[in-house]
């Protein structure tokens, strides 16, 4: 059986998991993180773990296994940059929105909607798991993601950044008309309601995602 190293990295901070191991490590991230430095963060966070491959969620535009732009919470570095080669190891990469989709989906048509220091996005159909990057969308005078981050959260408070959340829901969800919703990330389980067919996602999502990227009989499989 293949041992793969997932790590999820944040805004705020970057958590890995390696497989059969229960309790995942953490370190703060901060805005200037380079990939680099990333990488030497998990190799010392790892230290004692062995593994056979890596799996890695970025909060940047990923296509055929490259990140394509600079993340907007992290620092630079991260467009082009070998993370094969930086691990040693055979390297999957992808959005850590659909990383954390991946891990949610359960059949049909779900939007996964990640409430952290951005907003992440994906959309998932019939096990194909689109990466999208909606929180850039306009929404009244700036993006969803200014409204719904933790930038809007910590200028607005919670009653307001709540209201926000739920107008932000229902225009994807009127767009795209998915079965389900399933929220993510770090600030969701602060909503004391959710609308209906909308659900939180487990905390550990992100890491079975990352674990079904290197699995032949997973639900779904990201499509870019």
């Amino acid at each position: 059986m293949t041992v793969v190293l997932v790590v999820d990295v944040g805004g705020s901070n970057v958590k890995a998991l390696l497989s059969g191991e229960a309790e995942r490590r953490r370190v703060p991230s901060r805005p200037q993180m380079t990939a680099a430095e990333m990488v030497d963060a998990v190799h010392e966070l790892a230290d004692g773990w062995e593994w056979d491959a890596v799996s890695v969620g970025i909060p940047a535009p990923v296509r055929d296994g490259e990140v394509v732009a600079e993340p907007v919470n992290l620092g630079e570095g991260w467009a082009g940059f070998d993370f094969e080669a930086a691990f040693g190891k055979p390297t999957r990469v992808v959005n850590d929105a659909a990383m954390q989709a991946l891990g949610s989906y359960e059949g049909g048509k779900m939007l996964f909607l990640g409430l952290g220091t951005g907003l992440g996005s994906s959309l998932a159909l019939d096990g194909r798991v689109a990466p999208m990057e909606l929180g850039h969308l306009p929404y009244r005078k700036g993006t969803f993601e200014q409204y719904v981050g933790e930038d809007g959260l910590r200028r607005r408070g919670l009653e307001r950044w709540s209201f926000h959340v739920e107008a932000t829901i229902g225009a994807l969800v009127s767009a795209l008309q998915p079965e389900y919703v399933v929220l993510g990330g770090g600030n969701a389980r602060k909503l004391r309601e959710l609308p209906d067919n909308v659900r939180l996602g487990a905390n550990g999502n992100a890491f079975v995602g990352g674990f079904r990227l290197w699995d032949e009989d997973a639900p779904g499989r990201i499509v870019a």
